[in-house]
């Protein structure tokens, strides 16, 4: 795991979750990272009906330090396309982020709720994805 992510693992050890990040798995850790995330961004929402401007901020500067962990644990060389894909797609939710802090937009949090709870969605079958795949191919 690079700087970066180690650096947005930090952060998110920081709002209590320390000694799971300890004991994880390297997906869990993204799992981790995902929830963390997608926490951030529903409090920032929360603090931008309630007029908490100061909180606001730092929810969505938590937010985009953990997707830029995200983005930064990325393999380009190992995940070719999809990792391409979805480097471009952290950069689109890091600036929606930026904008919603900007101009109190709960609609461009809920858009990149979306689309990171998709990417979760997904990650998160992975494991059951694996085990099936090498039920089918392991011996008989």
């Amino acid at each position: 795991m690079n700087s970066t992510s180690r650096n947005a693992l930090r952060q998110y050890s920081a709002v209590g979750v320390g000694s799971a990040v300890e004991d994880a798995s390297p997906h869990r850790l993204i799992q981790m990272l995902m929830e963390g995330a997608l926490a951030r961004i529903a409090a920032a929402a929360g603090q931008i009906e309630r007029g908490e401007t100061a909180e606001k901020g730092r929810s969505i500067g938590l937010a985009i330090s953990i997707i830029g962990g995200l983005q930064g644990s990325l393999d380009a060389k190992a995940g070719g396309e999809i990792a391409a894909n979805l480097d471009r797609l952290y950069d689109y939710m890091t600036h929606r982020l930026l904008e919603a802090n900007l101009h109190n937009d709960r609609q461009a949090l809920e858009e990149v709720q979306r689309l990171l709870s998709g990417i979760k969605a997904a990650w998160d079958e992975v494991p059951d994805r694996l085990a099936a795949s090498e039920g089918a191919t392991g011996p008989r």
